[in-house]
């Protein structure tokens, strides 16, 4: 079937919409020792540090339509990274690019991008139980955008970049803009769920619930990964490290942890 493509609204000067894309990514681990734990928040400093953090945002303007102007790195002891690039958005786009601006893209601490008066951010926050061996990490990401130009574009390919088990999104449209009628437009392309963005394998490997204020241009996405592979949780030690009685336990640890973050409550004590 070929593809039917929105009609581009004719502006009076500048779209003053500012769409942004607003990511809460979890990492979850069983980490038994003080050792164990401090092997996970190297092996978080591997995955999260501002080099490859660098890259990912790199790549996230890329695939937005931005040039990048400046980049401004750091990480730091005993863990966290910041990284700053200044972009603007990409001078040259075909007509096509633009009608593609808010279609599904590719798939694949503390980071700060900027888009002329937009940005991208990102803030990560390791942190562990105090007794019971769970380890959780977790990244705060925002791409906001001014202009034609859409952060859903970017939004698979930070899903798959990230391999999170829990994950909650968040996308707003503000502001207005006008057409060459003077008529104001308060948001231009349609939306009904973040979900109408995400690649086929993405909704397969995720279970998802969404929260939605359509007038208010607000779409709320919690995500969480249906696989549970225990061997992809024990930091340390493997499987063959504990007792059967031992493992059921961690389980049900790593899942009351998930279960709390995703639904956004206690549910008591193990």
């Amino acid at each position: 079937m070929k593809k039917r493509h929105q009609k581009q609204i004719r502006l009076h000067g500048f779209n003053n919409l500012t769409k942004t894309l607003s990511f809460n990514v979890y990492d979850i681990c069983y980490a038994r020792r003080a050792e164990h734990q401090e092997e996970y928040l190297a092996y978080i400093h591997e995955q999260y540090n501002a080099e490859r953090l660098t890259n990912i945002l790199t790549d996230v303007a890329d695939i937005i339509g931005a040039n990048i102007l400046n980049v401004a790195r750091q990480d730091y002891e005993p863990q966290g990274a910041s990284v700053t690039i200044l972009v603007s958005e990409e001078p040259i786009l075909t007509e096509k690019q633009l009608e593609d601006a808010a279609v599904p893209g590719p798939l694949p601490d503390d980071v700060v991008m900027h888009l002329d008066k937009s940005h991208l951010t990102v803030h990560t926050y390791p942190e562990s139980h105090p007794d019971n061996g769970i380890s959780t990490f977790r990244a705060d990401i925002d791409v906001s955008t001014c202009g034609r130009i859409s952060p859903l574009k970017a939004l698979n390919y930070l899903i798959h970049s990230l391999e999170s088990d829990i994950v909650t999104v968040d996308y707003r449209v503000r502001g207005f803009t006008r057409d060459i009628k003077g008529k104001k437009h308060f948001i231009d392309h349609k939306i009904n769920s973040i979900q109408n963005f995400m690649a086929p394998d993405t909704k397969r490997r995720y279970s998802m619930i969404d929260v939605n204020v359509y007038q208010e241009s607000i779409f709320h996405t919690k995500m969480l990964l249906k696989d549970f592979d225990m061997d992809n949780y024990l930091f340390g030690l493997g499987k063959s490290g504990y007792t059967e009685k031992e493992l059921a336990i961690i389980e049900q640890r790593l899942r009351k942890e998930m279960s709390e973050i995703f639904y956004g409550r206690n549910t008591g004590t193990i």
